[in-house]
This record gives C-alpha cells, sequence and structure tokens, in this order.
C-alpha cells in the first residue's frame, strides 16, 4: 500500500478505515508521518492506485481528509543510523 490519507482528526481517519474496509478496498491505520501532517497522529495506508475510488467514496460519507500522499517509508536503515 503506497498511499497515505492524513486527517484533522482520529475519528476520521477511525471511520476512514472502516468505510474502506466495507467497501472491499485495503486499508490499515499507521503512525502518521510528521513530516507530511502535523495535525492528527493517525494516518491511513491505503493503494494509490485507487485513490479515484476511494476518495469520493470519503466525501460521500463525510470523511474529512487533510491530504493524500504517494508515500513509502524509508526502508535503508537511516532513521537507526541518526539514533
Amino acid at each position: 500500500m503506497d498511499g497515505l490519507i492524513s486527517f484533522f482528526a482520529s475519528h476520521h481517519a477511525i471511520r476512514a478505515e472502516t468505510l474502506l474496509k466495507r467497501h472491499g478496498h485495503r486499508a490499515r491505520l499507521v503512525p502518521g508521518p510528521r513530516e507530511l501532517s502535523p495535525n492528527c497522529g493517525v494516518a491511513l495506508r491505503f493503494e494509490y492506485a485507487r485513490r479515484d475510488e476511494v476518495l469520493p467514496l470519503l466525501g460521500e460519507h463525510r470523511v474529512r481528509i487533510d491530504g493524500v500522499h504517494f508515500y513509502q517509508p524509508r526502508t535503508d536503515g537511516w532513521e537507526a543510523a541518526q539514533r
């Protein structure tokens, strides 16, 4: 899952995860990366290629989002090296 949706409040993130799963989309709540959104500590991973299906669905159900991002976390050990 290479998409990430950031939210203004965690209850919107929880609603989004439930809604997407109910409609057959892969979705998982994750800690929100600070570099993308400092508003809420929770973000939602999803399939970015399906954003044209996901975003209208969230809009129809009045799930308020902060932003939609193509996001792949670093896997090169950079964070561990900084500690």
